[in-house]
């Protein structure tokens, strides 16, 4: 009888094993693959709060930086949205004569490249592009289910003078007035609508048996800096001070520097000469008014995703196409290859990886879209340029110390505490360098590039510089064939 039992509790056993294996293998092939949240924001610097910048109210991105992998180092491959975006969405690292300007395409530059977007739709993915992902909305059009633009003047003003002053500006480039503070609604303004539609998407996207790549491009705070009232009232202007960078070395190339075409097409800029101190601390202030902006926004769609209780099956990343200066080196804009141009926020929140930590580990824009790819199991194609850091995410030290940015014909090569550029023509010579050490130079104001003790570590980055941005140093990699 004993044995009896014996044998009849092992096939009992035998048999509930076998169940629950069963279940788990059902319950493997019927779980989809996680969704991605992708924020863009457009001139977003790294000066928030959560990267050290006390005078900044983040408080919704500070939150998501608790629950991420915060890259101290990340920069953009271009300092141009439309390039950079274009860079960043293919993988493909800039060329001479690849993603250069505001305007590119990436299906022109690109045209059989297989973007992010577009290799996760082919994968079973639904592609939701909300606001400005590139920089043409419909650029790479067959890459998204669904793409979504708010109606409108693209400065979007809301007070009546800027309205009228607008009607004739070029749209393009400049409008009426380089800021706004209107007491309205945060949904007066695109950022409040674009938000908003984000909102509608994830609750639309909850009840689909479909993973989903749900991109929200917000605009400010892009030029010009118009956000309601309440956010221009969180700052006191009589305590902004203007960067200690605000100064023009002479060490530094004539080349470094430009006369910020994109702030003096706006009506109340100077066409030429520096922004006297009193505008430049307005200008100042609408822009911290709008990071607090996009700021609330941003949270109140993390706000929804953590409703719907999609945040456990969601990858959040967050970038900015580049960054910004507001008055380093008494420049605005970007369009340069100081550090303040280059470097950028970006946070990646993984379930079950991220819980704050912090990364000094360097990395490019071109790196985003392999390593999303690794981490939602879909393998990038041979065009992407980039290296996947999510060996970053389990612990490991990254194989990759470096990056590459450019603009027109400068060149940067970010190695350590090291940034040295150059400026070449077609012919590779180059006509202007410059060498900035950040261990003792921070602000990038003491130009190494020409001195004689430095000319053996400038030829050894100017090798390296033309190994790493590979053949296209020299000629124009041509488009996809």
């Amino acid at each position: 009888m004993n044995k009896f039992f014996a044998y009849a509790f092992g096939l009992s056993f035998l048999f509930m094993s076998c169940k629950n294996e069963k279940d788990k293998t059902a319950e493997t092939l019927d779980q989809k693959p996680m969704n991605v949240l992708f924020i863009a924001v457009d001139d977003l610097r790294p000066e928030l709060n959560f990267y050290g910048a006390n005078h900044i109210q983040s408080p919704n991105l500070d939150k998501l930086a608790d629950e991420s992998l915060v890259f101290n180092r990340a920069y953009c491959n271009i300092p141009v949205c439309g390039a950079s975006r274009a860079s960043l969405l293919t993988g493909m690292r800039p060329t001479r004569h690849r993603f250069i300007n505001y305007s590119t395409r990436a299906d022109t530059d690109a045209p059989n490249a297989i973007s992010l977007p577009k290799l996760l739709k082919q994968n079973g993915y639904t592609t939701i592009s909300n606001g400005k992902i590139y920089h043409n909305n419909d650029d790479d059009s067959l890459a998204w289910d669904n793409r979504w633009f708010p109606k409108g003047n693209i400065r979007n003003y809301q007070l009546e003078k800027n309205i009228i002053e607008n009607g004739s500006a070029n749209l393009a480039m400049g409008g009426a007035s380089a800021f706004e503070m209107a007491d309205v609604d945060d949904s007066a303004y695109f950022d409040g609508k674009i938000a908003q539609k984000g909102i509608a998407d994830l609750k639309m996207l909850k009840n689909k048996n479909k993973p989903f790549f749900l991109a929200l491009g917000f605009m400010k705070p892009h030029l010009p800096f118009n956000a309601p009232k309440k956010y221009w009232d969180i700052y006191d202007r009589s305590k902004i001070e203007l960067p200690d960078s605000y100064t023009q070395p002479e060490s530094t190339p004539k080349q470094a520097f430009h006369n910020f075409g994109e702030l003096r097409n706006y009506g109340n800029i100077p066409k030429k000469g520096d922004v006297p101190d009193a505008l430049a601390k307005q200008l100042i202030h609408g822009y911290y008014a709008c990071v607090s902006y996009v700021d609330a926004q941003i949270g109140l769609v993390l706000d929804e995703l953590k409703r719907l209780e999609l945040e456990e099956d969601t990858i959040v990343i967050l970038w900015g196409d580049h960054g910004w200066n507001l008055g380093d080196h008494k420049l605005w804009c970007k369009h340069v290859t100081f550090e303040t141009a280059l470097r950028t926020p970006m946070v990646i929140k993984v379930p079950g990886k991220t819980k704050g930590q912090k990364t000094n580990a360097i990395v490019e824009y071109i790196d985003i879209y392999p390593s999303l790819t690794e981490l939602i199991g879909i393998a990038a194609p041979n065009t992407v340029d980039g290296q996947s850091f999510v060996p970053i995410l389990d612990g490991q030290q990254p194989e990759k110390d470096w990056a590459v940015s450019k603009f027109k014909d400068a060149v940067t090569l970010i190695k350590g505490d090291l940034f040295y550029t150059e400026w070449t023509k077609d012919d590779g010579v180059a006509y202007a360098r410059m060498l900035f050490d950040h261990k003792t130079d921070p602000l990038e104001l003491d130009n190494l590039a020409e001195k004689s003790e430095y000319q053996d570590i400038v030829k050894q980055l100017a090798t390296e510089l033309r190994a790493k941005w590979g053949k296209d140093f020299l000629v124009d990699s041509k488009p996809l064939k």
